[in-house]
């Protein structure tokens, strides 16, 4: 996340910006909005901080152990169907397990194991275990995904040549994929060989490096979608997409890939690429096969709805908006031509007088601003996802549950009257705590002192799944997995 220019949190007037302004942030303005409007608050009118909002229990279901005295950095929680737990990952490089019931996690496989010869690069708030995601017939002897899952991490050492780079002459890092393949799917740690490496990124800044793995849970055997694997690969940072890599579709970075990790047809020979995809015979040699939709800048979370099959997308923005956006085939999501449903101008805002004009573009259905008072001052990342279609806790039935990483806000929208855009329709989700409405940061700060440290200044949310439907919040502070309860 990039923190803005201007942590005011009073109301702006619109500006505007004559043509002699176009030199300002000239690396980053959009030549479609040189004569626009400028702004960094589209949205005056703020999320409602009282109504609408919805009040949910919670329990504390489980605690991750530290990583040399620091707390777990949790990025993702996944259920595996089939072994009656739960898996977390911890950005410093180490895969835990959590049965049901909860309790303390448990090691699954420290990547940082000289073994493995992966050494975590989890140096800033970016960098490090990244995601992961266990392939659908993990569980099932005999079958070809049998035992494997997927990591995403980023690596120290950049020695080996990558599968895809960019033009800028200093590189920071390698992002890598990696296949790791258990002899045993049920044993208590990870009883396999070395990590087999699918693809490496080579990163050309230190800051957004990677996004989620998720395969398709409501994709069955037959299914075209049925193991495939969704990536995020974020448009390799710096701010702005100053290489203006998300819109061009010879590149790997801004954009949703979706691959077969079992298939060969790749220019590396170490992974498949689905002929459905929309740029795999497309006729042009140089467009990427691996591209499922672009124009993304940090793809942090992918959540499907299981009613209906719609694909969720939660995309940090730059300075202005935070955007929740479906994810079609083919779909341009408009960065860096668009921050959410304005013309991108730079990192002092967007257009205002330019909203939706590009039919071509597939825009937000919902989008809160940074200058929005619920929020943690002068900073803003969106995050989630969980589509809730459970009726154990009514109150959250058909609803889309998304959330703000600093402030731990959790917000809500109608998963089945989708808004068009903009902060109509968003509500918070607030927990009861003793019959107290509080925010995730209230309790992640009162659990801070009773560990003895310092309260906390933000969260870092995300959301996981549980075993049915549960709803499993995680951050990277005090090492507690929350779960929402009826």
């Amino acid at each position: 996340m990039d923190v803005p220019v201007d942590t005011s949190r009073r109301r702006r007037n619109l500006v505007f910006l004559v043509a002699a302004c176009s030199l300002v942030a000239s690396a980053f303005v959009s030549p479609a909005s040189a004569a626009g409007q400028l702004t960094n608050d589209p949205y005056p009118d703020d999320v409602r901080q009282s109504e609408g909002v919805i009040r949910v229990n919670y329990v504390e279901l489980a605690e991750v152990p530290d990583f040399e005295g620091r707390p777990a950095r949790m990025m993702h929680l996944v259920d595996e169907p089939g072994t009656d737990r739960m898996f977390v990952n911890d950005m410093w490089g180490v895969l835990h397990w959590i049965g049901y019931d909860g309790g303390t996690a448990r090691q699954y496989v420290d990547v940082n194991d000289p073994e493995w010869e992966v050494p975590v690069e989890a140096g800033g708030n970016e960098r490090g275990f990244q995601s992961f995601a266990f392939h659908p017939q993990f569980g099932q002897q005999g079958a070809p995904g049998y035992g494997k899952f997927y990591a995403y991490v980023d690596v120290i050492d950049p020695s080996q040549n990558g599968d895809f780079t960019t033009s800028n002459e200093v590189h920071s890092h390698h992002t890598l994929l990696l296949e790791w393949t258990a002899r045993n799917p049920e044993a208590g740690a990870y009883d396999g060989g070395p990590p087999r490496e699918l693809m490496r990124l080579v990163q050309p800044f230190g800051n957004h490096n990677a996004g989620q793995l998720a395969f398709n849970p409501l994709a069955s055997p037959g299914d075209p979608d049925f193991g495939l694997l969704y990536m995020g690969v974020a448009d390799g940072g710096s701010g702005g997409d100053p290489l203006n890599l998300a819109q061009d579709l010879t590149s790997a970075f801004g954009k949703i890939f979706r691959i077969d990790p079992l298939g060969s047809n790749s220019a590396n020979g170490e992974y498949g690429i689905p002929s459905d995809n929309p740029f795999a015979d497309d006729g042009n040699p140089n467009t990427l096969g691996e591209i499922y939709a672009y124009g993304v800048r940090n793809p942090q979370r992918l959540a499907w709805d299981p009613a209906n099959g719609n694909l969720f997308l939660a995309d940090i923005g730059q300075n202005t908006l935070e955007e929740l956006s479906l994810v079609t085939l083919g779909a341009n999501l408009g960065w860096n031509d668009w921050e959410g449903s304005y013309r991108f101008i730079g990192r002092e805002g967007v257009d205002g007088g330019d909203r939706r004009s590009d039919p071509s573009v597939t825009y937000p259905v919902a989008e809160y601003g940074h200058t929005d008072p619920v929020l943690v001052e002068g900073d803003a990342a969106v995050s989630g996802i969980h589509v809730y279609r459970d009726d154990a806790i009514p109150q959250l039935e058909g609803r889309v549950l998304f959330g703000d990483n600093p402030s731990g806000e959790i917000f809500h929208i109608d998963a089945d009257d989708l808004p068009s855009g903009g902060e109509e329709g968003i509500g918070r989700v607030l927990l009861n705590d003793d019959g107290e409405a509080k925010t995730l940061l209230q309790l992640v700060r009162e659990k801070n002192r009773e560990q003895g440290r310092d309260p906390s200044d933000n969260v870092d949310l995300r959301m996981g799944s549980g075993p049915e439907g549960q709803v499993l919040l995680l951050n990277k502070f005090d090492g507690t997995i929350r779960m929402l309860v009826p």
